[in-house]
């Protein structure tokens, strides 16, 4: 079995759920998937890591360093900075609040992140785009370059359209259509 092909039997058998769901975009849909059960286990960040790793290799994208909103992305993109150190070329990961901390530097961004950086924007599921281009903004902001977003899930429901409308390359590890071919009946 390939890397891929793992992928979807673990999000298929762990993270997706049929019924009748309200997503974070306030859309409706009879299909949930929740990344994190996947992204989150052993196994999952074993699997994620290297397979996002060689495609980020294969766009030819130059990252420093990889991160998005936090919580979904968060896991993802620890898991692309450990499978970096251990193939000898370190990428670092960052967290991008939804809000700026009140106290201390009052960050939005916490990590090693450093401003001119080649940053790859991280999104567990990429549904409507909205989070990838609240951390974009955020990236930017703080001096960043973003190269493209990686994310683990596709919904295939026009977020990969708006990002690319906003000049964003993008690259899904999976998408909703092939974990649903894959869930057990």
């Amino acid at each position: 079995m390939t890397p891929h092909e793992r992928l979807l039997d673990m999000l298929a058998t762990r993270s997706a759920r049929t019924g009748s769901f309200t997503l974070a975009s306030g859309r409706h849909s009879t299909l949930y998937i929740d990344a994190r059960l996947t992204t989150m286990s052993p196994d999952g960040l074993a699997t994620i890591g290297p397979l996002a790793l060689a495609a980020l290799r294969e766009s030819g994208w130059n990252a420093d360093a990889v991160g998005g909103l936090t919580l979904g992305a968060d896991p993802v993109s620890y898991a692309i900075a450990h499978a970096s150190a251990l193939a000898g070329a370190p990428v670092r990961a960052f967290t991008v609040r939804k809000e700026a901390k009140t106290h201390g530097t009052g960050k939005l961004i916490e990590g090693p992140f450093r401003s001119g950086d080649r940053v790859v924007v991280i999104e567990d599921v990429i549904t409507t785009g909205g989070s990838a281009l609240r951390a974009v903004e955020a990236v930017r902001a703080a001096g960043g370059a973003v190269q493209g977003v990686l994310a683990v899930v596709d919904r295939e429901e026009g977020g990969r359209d708006a990002l690319t409308a906003a000049g964003l390359p993008v690259i899904a590890l999976t998408r909703a259509s092939e974990i649903l071919a894959r869930m057990p009946r």
